[in-house]
């Protein structure tokens, strides 16, 4: 996509270079050039697979964790059922293919998306035509009402800054030009306030990452749980604090360089779990958990071993490496956590108790 690296040094030729977080969220989101609004890259024939797309067991586990959260809290008779970055809908599919017989579970549901893809936005009205979802433009149009929400790699996606240390001072790792090319530079020396805490725990020279968009998003969700009831179920790769660069693009299945051909490629960094639990007080988040043990916990184990009971051949293969691919702890089982977060009144999800 020449068109979009063009454009991008056009901007820093006239502006000067940019920031990591303005070249993700132009990379991604740019109205006609961007990853997630020219194309769908979910799915095998995409650039990458996510768990939804692995097993239908994952959305199996995590819509009956949130049913229980429901009963658990009282079964209110209309609550938002929300995921946040749906994809092609696998995940909410599942979850409301798995919850069809839990009792009132699906008439009390207001179903509610939210993703900035256009195209993505279409796939998912397809994939969920039955069950009349709806979308938000903005996580604080959710709507004053119980949340039970899930958002499976979704703050992933979300533009970070990184700083490296020069003393007791930082200085931004930004996006800039050289005969005709991006390149990767470093800006000014200059204090980070909101970085105090990590001078204890880094050396010169480390690189640390922010994620600005992620605090004021979790807010939101967590005053409407702590309003009004309910749950949430954050997935994703990371763990506690960053440390280090761990900005990554993905083609095709294929790990790329992120200033190669910008808007052709998926753009992610690791997820701050620290800063993902701070940002969900006044709520009662439980003990960051490995997806593995998370989902060995909710009886992964049993459903597959009952699946398994009509496969054969290939299929049985592909089953049976798609449960090792969700929870053994050198593929996806360590590597990802579950953050989950219930009123401070309420008992925790399942799976994530302590």
């Amino acid at each position: 996509m020449s068109g979009l690296r063009d454009h991008l040094l056009a901007q820093i030729r006239d502006t000067g270079p940019i920031s990591i977080a303005e070249f993700m969220h132009t990379c991604l989101l740019h109205p006609t050039m961007g990853y997630y609004t020219a194309k769908t890259p979910f799915g095998a024939g995409g650039d990458f697979v996510t768990a939804p797309e692995i097993s239908q067991m994952f959305g199996e586990m995590l819509g009956l964790a949130l049913a229980q959260a429901w009963t658990d809290q009282g079964q209110p008779a209309h609550f938002t059922l929300a995921e946040l970055g749906p994809g092609r809908g696998t995940l909410m599919a599942d979850v409301l293919r798995a919850t069809a017989g839990v009792p009132g579970f699906h008439a009390a549901a207001d179903i509610v998306l939210y993703d900035a893809s256009p195209a993505l936005r279409a796939v998912q009205a397809e994939t969920l035509a039955a069950h009349a979802p709806r979308w938000i433009d903005t996580p604080e149009d959710l709507p004053q009402a119980p949340l039970f929400l899930l958002a499976n790699e979704f703050f992933d996606a979300l533009p970070i800054r990184q700083f490296q240390r020069d003393g007791t001072l930082w200085r931004e790792r930004q996006v800039g030009a050289r005969d005709g090319a991006l390149v990767f530079g470093l800006g000014p020396a200059q204090p980070q306030p909101a970085l105090a805490h990590r001078l204890d725990d880094t050396a010169d020279g480390d690189l640390v990452e922010d994620r600005p968009g992620a605090a004021p998003i979790l807010s939101v969700i967590a005053q409407r749980i702590d309003t009004h009831g309910g749950a949430a179920l954050i997935i994703d790769y990371g763990d506690w604090r960053s440390l280090g660069d761990t900005l990554q693009a993905v083609a095709g299945h294929t790990s790329v360089d992120p200033l190669a051909d910008p808007g052709a490629a998926d753009l992610t960094a690791h997820v701050d779990f620290e800063a993902l639990l701070t940002a969900c007080a006044p709520t009662q988040p439980g003990r960051i958990t490995p997806q593995g043990v998370f989902l060995e916990r909710l009886g992964i184990t049993a459903r597959a071993q009952a699946l398994a009971q009509t496969l054969s051949g290939s299929r049985l293969d592909n089953h049976v490496a798609a449960h090792r691919r969700l929870t053994h702890p050198s593929e996806m089982g360590n590597l990802f956590k579950v953050l989950g977060v219930v009123p401070r009144s309420a008992p925790m999800l399942p799976g994530l108790e302590t």
